[in-house]
């Protein structure tokens, strides 16, 4: 059984490498290569390019497109209640956003107001999303947006589902799932990997470091490179 200490521990660890490391090292946890549980579309990042984000996710599906049908205070209501179910939960956290809309999605559900209230009031990490982000040069730098598009205005955006399994670009998450990301995309770290991932992340760096470290040293003949690439091949997975 996973202890509070091993769940610092990694959350503290994942902060430390971009997501592309993540995957590769979920990939040495599982023993083999290829796995599809990332974005996988390119997507728009809010924040400095150094930033990444981890949290464990809270899950919403939004619309925008088109007026929402539900009486004003229903829509009200129910937008309440996405505040408070993001106010809540494990902490760290991220909010990962589905936009229904999908590739036709424009109305902008993260902006300057959204990002600081999850930011400052639900005190969530970041924000995951295949919807639309705005008001760039105002988004607070201590809550990154990882967006599938930009655009100018909210639309008809409203909250359509609270705490349902969400899809983003390929990647499907359930609310507590742990979420990595960065300016590459976003990653759900699975489950059964979590307890071996420090020690994978290690032998991940281990492996690179095979190749790598000559590489920097000095030119490297292919004879060379061959014998290499067989250490690093024995040791990755």
């Amino acid at each position: 059984m996973r202890s509070l200490d091993h769940d610092e521990a990694l959350i503290e660890r994942l902060k430390t490498h971009d997501t592309p490391t993540i995957c590769n090292a979920i990939e040495v946890a599982q023993g083999r290569r290829g796995f599809d549980g990332f974005t996988q579309r390119t997507m728009h990042w809010s924040a400095p390019s150094d930033r990444r984000i981890v949290g464990f996710a809270r899950t919403a599906r939004i619309a925008g497109r088109l007026p929402p049908q539900d009486p004003p205070e229903v829509i009200r209501s129910r937008r309440m209640e996405y505040f408070r179910s993001m106010a809540n939960g494990p902490r760290p956290g991220i909010a990962v956003v589905e936009d229904m809309d999908g590739d036709a999605a424009f109305g902008a559900w993260w902006g300057e107001i959204h990002a600081q209230i999850h930011d400052k009031v639900f005190g969530l990490n970041g924000a995951v999303t295949n919807g639309v982000m705005r008001d760039l040069d105002d988004m607070p730098q201590g809550f990154p947006v990882l967006a599938g598009a930009i655009g100018p205005s909210h639309g008809f955006v409203h909250v359509q589902e609270i705490g349902t399994p969400v899809q983003v670009f390929g990647m499907t998450v359930h609310e507590g799932d742990l979420i990595h990301a960065d300016r590459h995309g976003a990653v759900n770290i699975p489950s059964d990997v979590q307890d071996t991932l420090i020690a994978a992340l290690d032998r991940l760096l281990s492996s690179e470091a095979i190749v790598l470290y000559p590489l920097q040293e000095g030119p490297v003949d292919f004879a060379q490179f061959e014998a290499l690439w067989a250490r690093f091949e024995r040791a990755r997975t």
